[in-house]
């Protein structure tokens, strides 16, 4: 065939055009399906066609050519057949053998499973030549498997006295040796050495068991088959699993009998089998340069194996730390250049992990001590805090926990990561702020040696240049003020020292400028919740009821009214901080009507003093709120049954300023030419309303609001639309609740539900209308004045 193109362009041309055939075939089939499902559906209709992206190709044939459905691939047809035809085979030589056996002679046996046997392993290669090699490894399995049936066989008639143990060993072995022979005489089969290194697995632990039973010489002989593996995994890379099976199971026999020990003596067997297998470990990841994890785990035998000879005569606190001390220098292979890349990995990460282990086992109990000062809870200055109170771990959690803090600070540095310092700072500030209770000092010392603690987390959240170490250590500092603070409350003395010092500390580091904004602002915080602490203390101290504590606590947002803008960056923050030791003081005043109203008047007058400042105008209105709060209260102390007569005094000149403020400048908000005078008298005298049981004072509120709101709507006017418009339906609930109580109860029971289900329904289909008629009516609302 001659054509104009050259060989190489024509042949990329034939692909293309293959490709594009084979494309649209497929196109065509799928659409072809399409097509015929949605004909087969009962009662479909006509349904319009949906082409898709036009393929260039052979053009479709006729629509209504009938279909195949989808067949199973060949190979995989071939897969399930073959292997379940070598599964039936199986099944019939194991009955067999189990159960047919006896009706033949010796020689029948011999002969029956000689044949079958050469036959079975035989007949691979003639299929191999044929090409057939599904059906040779299916055959071939068979023939492995009747090899099996004949060890069986050759035991349970020529020598049955013969011990079982050792008898499977010896098979083990022999049928390791063939199947490998066999694998190695046809290499195209994939089965038989896998199978030959599965049969060898067994063969040194049955013999084991078989001359000395029991776990030890169970251990070595894993671990001498794992040393084989792994010689074999060197140039097969599969052999690694067992390899990894048969170590996983010595190490564990291993670490089983070192902690089951009684004696250093009895230990120093099973820490010789967790050597070897460290040493294993650490030759495979020498040799290997992706197996890291071999030279972790051999590390971490290592450690068990040296740590469980010292564990019978150590206490647990100091047997943790007696594997702290023996990982350290497992930390420091990572640099050490001369050792290969896999194993300085593997046994830093193995050191890093006792390491993590031991600092969680020391901080559990130091957590136990620190959570043991909530019981100074049940009785506040009590003194039930004995002058020493050590506790069981003592000296080795403080170790552990400043050991790991030491090695994560060299990790840190020797890996330039920022991650390892944070974990040096926590677990630092842990050993040195619990040392002093663990250890066992009087409670002075306990108070002064935490205190001490806290300052330097302080002092390292405020001057620390690393992002994560000032987290740490700002969250350090507030846990352990924390606990101390609550410590503290066991007695008198304590309290105010602790409480005063951790303050005074606070508003220093609230001052130190260079420090972060988020650091000086919690530091400010808690300057103001220790002020407001000491305060109640205070009050509490000079045996005063509890309702005149409130007046010391408003000294606290006083003084921070009073700084103001001095305060500079953390000012938003106090001023919050100030708010809340307000609303303590309300909540401590409300005992007694009188001190409430009292509170309320003054913490008006400290609102209204910082509403004075331009950006602080906003308090204005608290102001106008805790005072007009205040006078209620003080004529509900009074029993005055009519607050109109005296809040009608205040309203109507207020709303004539308020009217003359409008006609000056016509843009002046309504709340704030209007809010102050009628607030001052609808909402006392809807309360006054709601505790009157006639009827003429909620008719003339009614009216009033009804005025209010008709006023609001007509002018535009935000403050009286929405004030009196609240105001005319409480009056409306009021009067007509006892009706509707009257109504309900005379209903069925099931008429409410039906009522509510019906509501629901109605809402949730008008659901988008509903949702704009609100909008529109909060942009209404927001249009007026």
């Amino acid at each position: 065939m001659n054509t104009p193109l050259p060989p190489a362009e024509e042949l990329a041309l034939i692909d293309r055009e293959l490709a594009q055939l084979d494309a649209r075939r497929l196109y065509l089939l799928s659409r072809r399906d399409w097509l015929l499902r949605l004909l087969l559906q009962p009662g479909s209709g006509p349904a319009p066609v949906r082409w898709g992206p036009a393929v260039s190709g052979v053009p479709a044939g006729p629509a209504g050519t009938p279909g195949t459905s989808k067949e199973a691939s060949a190979p995989s047809a071939q897969n399930v057949l073959l292997t379940l035809g070598a599964v039936l085979l199986a099944v019939a030589a194991l009955a067999f053998t189990l159960v047919s056996w006896g009706s033949m002679g010796i020689a029948g046996r011999s002969a029956v499973l000689a044949a079958v046997t050469a036959a079975a392993l035989g007949a691979p290669l003639l299929l191999l030549r044929r090409g057939l090699r599904s059906t040779a490894e299916s055959v071939a399995a068979v023939g492995l498997l009747l090899t099996v049936l004949d060890a069986y066989a050759l035991h349970a008639v020529g020598m049955p006295d013969v011990n079982g143990t050792g008898y499977a060993a010896g098979a083990a072995a022999v049928l390791a040796t063939a199947w490998a022979a066999y694998g190695s005489g046809l290499r195209t089969l994939r089965l038989p050495l896998p199978a030959a290194v599965s049969a060898a697995q067994f063969a040194l632990p049955l013999a084991a068991l078989a001359v000395r039973p029991g776990p030890q010489a169970l251990g070595w002989a894993l671990l001498a088959t794992a040393a084989l593996d792994a010689a074999l995994a060197l140039r097969v890379r599969w052999a690694a699993i067992p390899a990894a099976v048969s170590a996983a199971g010595a190490l564990l026999i291993g670490v089983a009998q070192s902690w089951s020990a009684g004696s250093a003596a009895a230990a120093v067997a099973p820490a010789a089998l967790l050597l070897a297998g460290a040493a294993l470990g650490v030759a495979v990841a020498w040799r290997e340069p992706r197996a890291s994890a071999a030279a972790l785990v051999g590390a971490l035998a290592a450690v068990a194996g040296l740590g469980g000879v010292v564990r019978p005569v150590l206490d647990p606190a100091w047997t943790v730390l007696a594997h702290l001390l023996l990982a350290l220098p497992l930390l420091a292979a990572v640099r050490v250049p001369a050792l290969p890349a896999a194993v300085r990995r593997g046994s830093a990460r193995a050191g890093a992990a006792v390491a993590a282990l031991a600092a969680l086992s020391a901080g559990a109990a130091a957590a136990t001590a620190l959570v043991a000062r909530l019981r100074v809870l049940g009785e506040v200055w009590a003194a039930t805090t004995p002058d020493r109170e050590p506790y069981g771990p003592g000296a080795a959690v403080v170790l552990i926990l400043l050991i790991a803090a030491g090695a994560a600070r060299w990790t840190g540095r020797a890996l330039s990561r920022p991650e390892p310092t944070v974990v040096a700072v926590v677990l630092a500030w842990a050993g040195l702020f619990t040392a002093p209770v663990l250890l066992g000092f009087p409670v002075a010392a306990v108070f002064a040696a935490q205190l001490a603690v806290v300052g330097a987390a302080g002092v390292l959240a405020l001057r620390s240049p690393e992002r994560g170490v000032r987290i740490a250590a700002a969250v350090c500092a507030l846990v352990g003020a924390a606990n101390v603070s609550l410590g503290a409350l066991d007695g008198r003395t304590a309290t105010f020292a602790v409480w005063g010092l951790l303050g005074v500390g606070c508003a220093a580091g609230a001052a130190y400028g260079p420090a972060p904004r988020p650091v000086r602002s919690g530091a400010a915080v808690c300057a103001v919740g220790y002020a407001t602490g000491v305060l109640v203390a205070a009050g509490a101290v000079s045996d005063l009821a509890v309702v005149w504590w409130a007046l010391p606590v408003l000294a606290v947002p006083a003084l921070v009214a009073a700084l103001g803008p001095r305060l500079g960056e953390v000012r938003l923050p106090v001023e919050i901080a100030a708010a809340v030791a307000g609303v303590l003081a309300l909540g401590l005043s409300a005992g007694r009507a009188g001190t409430l109203a009292l509170v309320l008047a003054l913490a008006g007058v400290v609102c209204a003093g910082a509403a004075v400042r331009p950006e602080r105008r906003v308090l204005g209105w608290a102001a106008g709120a805790l005072l007009a709060a205040a006078t209620w209260v003080r004529l509900a102390e009074a029993g005055v049954s009519a607050p109109e007569a005296y809040t009608l005094p205040v309203t109507v000149p207020a709303l004539v300023v308020g009217l003359l403020r409008r006609r000056r400048d016509p843009q002046a908000s309504s709340w704030t030419a209007y809010g102050p005078g009628l607030a001052a008298t609808l909402p006392p005298s809807l309360l006054a309303a709601w505790g009157d049981p006639g009827w003429m004072r909620p008719l003339l509120l009614g009216v009033a609001a009804l005025v209010v709101t008709l006023l609001g709507a007509r002018r535009r006017l935000q403050a009286p639309l929405l004030l009196g418009g609240a105001v005319l339906a409480a009056v409306a609930v009021h009067e007509l609740a006892p009706y509707v109580v009257q109504v309900a109860g005379a209903l069925p029971r099931w008429v409410p539900p039906a009522l509510a289900g019906l509501l629901l329904l109605a809402v949730g289909a008008t659901y988008e209308r509903r949702l704009r008629d609100a909008r529109r009516l909060r942009a209404a609302i927001g249009r007026l004045r």
